[in-house]
């Protein structure tokens, strides 16, 4: 209604321009919007291919260092590829969307802006969470067993979990990317405007001011020179707000979506918050000029956004404790395999004998031809070792125990999830959307204008 009443405002002969919909050009933008998910998604497997090839130089490295930490460098390698594919592709995603956007033909700026939010939220999404979602639900177990290993080309194995479990590693890429998207995405995007501020005061050609504007006329007239100082800052453009709010959404994502496995994540974007609230004031009242303000009835198509990351948070956070933490596997062991189940022992730990538990045995001539042993071992007569599995030793299948974690992990994923819903629905219901202190402002303001209008209406009328 807004926008057809300025475009009227601006031209009294202007026609609205009719809904349309083209099931071919809906066809073309859904195909070419998969494709670019499966560039994202495909990038993500070159971080995995990298990881791999990376933990298998480094530990062939002559480098002590290098060799000993093999596993931990190539995470933290891997961590910084992956911050440096979210800047890069973060400039594509925005263009590939923006053009999806042109193809589609959004009858509205409205409809243009909610449309480019969802493309450009996706495309953010794959790009920031594909290289996590992998290591936290497939990292480890996709790559067979000893004797029967995945590997790439079929030369370089698919990398292990820590030992210390698959969280770990997921702990590692979620702390570096968020410190690193917290310090150096931060620094450039203040110090970009504060240069090119400083570029275009030096820039600055005070005659085509004076052609403007008199210096008399100028220093009698605040208002306007406020409008010529204004003008002499940088620009700005429909979508300058916007890049806030996909900022602060995909923040909202990395703190809530893994945050059982990275609980500091809260602290860190509270930090980076009140850091760059004031950077931000800086940056938007002394570097740009003023954007032309905009009547809104809320943030638009960003509530529905946000509530599907608080559905995927949910989903995201069952996922970790129930798959990749070791708490499903070590409650299964205290209450049906644990010493404690075969006799009253009050004052023994429950968890005693876990680790053992946890691993399986493997013969080592079942191992495959190719497989060179390391220096240190020639020599020494091995029959068998251990692996972190849940395996029989005699043909390598799973055990029973594996299947009752198995199912122990699917009913607390499926408990977790309906719990944690409702508690998000009661909170939702309990705590209102709109404080009730605006609400009344809002009701008051109303009145007030309809009594005015009212009473101008009976004045009217009796005159």
């Amino acid at each position: 209604k807004e926008e057809l009443a300025l475009q009227l405002i601006n031209n009294s002969q202007h026609e609205p321009r009719l809904y349309q919909h083209s099931y071919f050009r809906s066809a073309i933008i859904l195909i070419l919007a998969l494709l670019m998910i499966m560039v994202l998604i495909g990038i993500a497997h070159a971080l995995v291919i990298y990881r791999a090839v990376a933990m298998a130089l480094f530990t062939q490295s002559e480098v002590n260092l290098l060799s000993k930490h093999a596993d931990l460098i190539a995470v933290m390698t891997g961590a910084v590829l992956h911050y440096l594919t979210i800047v890069i592709m973060t400039k594509v995603n925005w263009q590939v969307a923006l053009f999806l956007c042109d193809l589609e033909e959004p009858r509205t700026f409205s409809q243009r802006e909610n449309n480019f939010t969802v493309k450009i939220f996706l495309f953010q999404f794959f790009t920031n969470f594909s290289s996590l979602i992998y290591i936290a639900f497939f990292l480890g177990r996709i790559n067979g067993h000893p004797g029967h290993y995945v590997r790439i080309a079929g030369h370089w194995r698919l990398e292990e979990c820590h030992p210390s479990g698959c969280i770990t590693d997921l702990f590692i890429q979620m702390a570096v990317i968020m410190v690193l998207k917290q310090t150096i995405s931060n620094i450039m995007e203040y110090l970009i405007p504060l240069i090119s501020h400083q570029l275009r005061k030096k820039k600055k050609r005070p005659k085509k001011r004076s052609l403007m504007l008199g210096e008399e006329e100028e220093a009698e007239d605040p208002c306007k020179r406020q409008w010529l100082n204004n003008y002499e800052l940088n620009e700005v453009n429909v979508f300058s707000l916007f890049n806030e709010y996909l900022e602060m959404v995909i923040q909202y994502s990395f703190t809530t979506i893994f945050v059982a496995a990275f609980p500091l994540a809260p602290l860190l974007a509270l930090v980076n918050n009140v850091i760059e609230i004031h950077l931000d004031a800086i940056k938007m009242m002394r570097l740009r000029r003023r954007m032309v303000p905009r009547k809104a009835k809320d943030i638009g198509i960003w509530l529905q956004v946000l509530e599907a990351i608080g559905i995927l948070a949910v989903i995201g956070n069952g996922l970790v404790i129930a798959i990749t933490s070791d708490f499903i596997p070590v409650q299964v062991y205290k209450y049906m395999y644990s010493p404690c189940m075969g006799e009253n022992h009050t004052s023994m730990d429950c968890s005693t004998g876990y680790i053992n538990n946890s691993l399986s045995v493997f013969h080592i001539q079942d191992f495959e031809p190719h497989t060179k042993v390391l220096p240190e071992f020639k020599g020494v007569q091995i029959k068998e070792c251990r692996y972190r599995d849940y395996r029989n030793a005699d043909d390598y299948t799973y055990t029973v125990q594996f299947w009752h974690i198995f199912a122990a992990r699917l009913a607390f994923l499926i408990l977790f999830e309906h719990v944690a819903l409702c508690v998000k629905l009661i909170a939702a219901w309990y705590i209102p959307d709109v404080p009730q202190k605006v609400k009344n402002t809002i009701l008051t303001e109303k009145h007030s204008n309809l009594r005015n209008e009212l009473s101008t209406t009976e004045y009217s009328t009796e005159v």
